[in-house]
């Protein structure tokens, strides 16, 4: 049965999950759509696992519901809800083959031997190993042993898939193979999919939509661009990408002051002259090239130093006349074709559609 895609297949309301005295989820509401790829994205100890858990049944929320397809699952066992699961330790077993591994829940549920041996074979291939099913887990590869893990969440052809860090324990190069494999696979398959992962860089390439966790509660979520152009908070924009915090004061309607530099930038309709805030811009969003006279936001700066990156140089920004206080990427082309070296002054610019601006909370006295 084709599923309506405008109606959330998974639907949390109110989750609040307690650890005797603490509290690790607060009050968590979201949905998720047919055939999403979500990721769960957050510092450790945020809450991300404990809401895939919960989610799972594994571990039982303390209040508030969850419902899969329209179906009341909240006080269900983990055996009674629709999902296959992969960890970041692999969890296979090691005296069964590869096929066997992944046949096996299928043999519990009793289907007949010419059936599973059909289903596994389709799942080696698949997931780009139709030749492994004799082998043991402890003759593949780290990566190899990662998609046998996902061929057996497969194997029941689950509503959900729930990944839990699958990519962590990959050494990097294997790693960003592996989540192109994943992201292709879901596209084909169109499952619901919810990842969990501290890694900035999975959430952006891989998902859908992304949910910035953080104490227990979602900061944000939106699309990877929402997230990463539009952080709704200053935790986000820290810790979604690399962002420079400047402090500023209101000087009036969409305009603060840096210091001597005064910017125009959009403001809140509840942040109002005087108030402390910080400014928050990405390295590459410093304009360098094509400034003219009319061009917003433009001051001079001091290039305090250069640091080669390969593709790009970060450059360290002095600015009313203090230390470096920003940090611009700047391409190969625009160093060489504009001779920024150290000691350098020149131009530079600051647009008002990239500025983000975060109200500071008062100093405690």
């Amino acid at each position: 049965m084709t599923q309506d895609k405008s109606t959330p297949y998974l639907r949390i309301e109110r989750l609040t999950k307690q650890f005797g005295t603490f509290t690790a989820l607060k009050d968590i509401s979201l949905e998720i759509f047919p055939g999403e790829f979500i990721c769960f994205l957050g510092p450790s100890g945020c809450g991300k696992t404990t809401l895939l858990r919960a989610i799972a049944g594994l571990d039982i929320q303390t209040s508030g519901r969850i419902f899969q397809g329209g179906r009341d699952i909240s006080a269900l066992p983990s055996s009674q809800r629709d999902f296959g699961i992969v960890f970041q330790s692999y969890a296979l077993f090691p005296n069964l083959t590869v096929a066997a591994n992944v046949g096996y829940g299928l043999v519990s549920r009793g289907l007949p031997r010419v059936e599973i041996e059909t289903r596994v074979n389709d799942l080696l291939r698949l997931v780009g190993l139709p030749d492994s099913g004799p082998k043991y887990p402890a003759q593949l590869s780290g990566g190899q042993q990662q998609r046998i893990a996902v061929a057996r969440a497969l194997a029941l052809s689950p509503g959900l898939l729930l990944l839990d860090e699958p990519l962590s324990a990959l050494d990097a190069r294997v790693r960003a193979h592996l989540r192109v494999e994943l992201r292709r696979l879901h596209q084909r398959l169109g499952v619901t999919t919810i990842m969990v992962t501290h890694d900035q860089e999975e959430a952006l390439t891989m998902a859908d939509r992304i949910v910035v966790m953080n104490h227990g509660v979602i900061e944000q979520m939106g699309s990877p661009t929402e997230v990463y152009r539009k952080p709704a908070s200053a935790f986000v924009a820290d810790f979604v990408g690399t962002t420079n915090f400047l402090p500023a004061v209101v000087a009036g309607p969409d305009h603060v002051r840096l210091g001597e530099i005064n910017l125009a930038c959009e403001l809140s309709v509840n942040i109002g002259p005087g108030q402390d805030v910080t400014l928050a811009i990405r390295p590459e969003d410093v304009v360098v090239r094509n400034i003219s006279p009319t061009t917003p936001n433009t001051f001079e700066a001091r290039v305090a130093e250069i640091e080669f990156l390969g593709s790009f140089c970060r450059v360290g920004l002095a600015i009313n006349g203090g230390d470096p206080a920003l940090l611009a990427d700047f391409s190969i082309n625009a160093v060489r074709d504009l001779s920024i070296t150290e000691g350098k002054v020149m131009p530079v610019a600051l647009p008002p559609d990239r500025l983000r601006v975060f109200v500071r909370p008062p100093q405690a006295p």
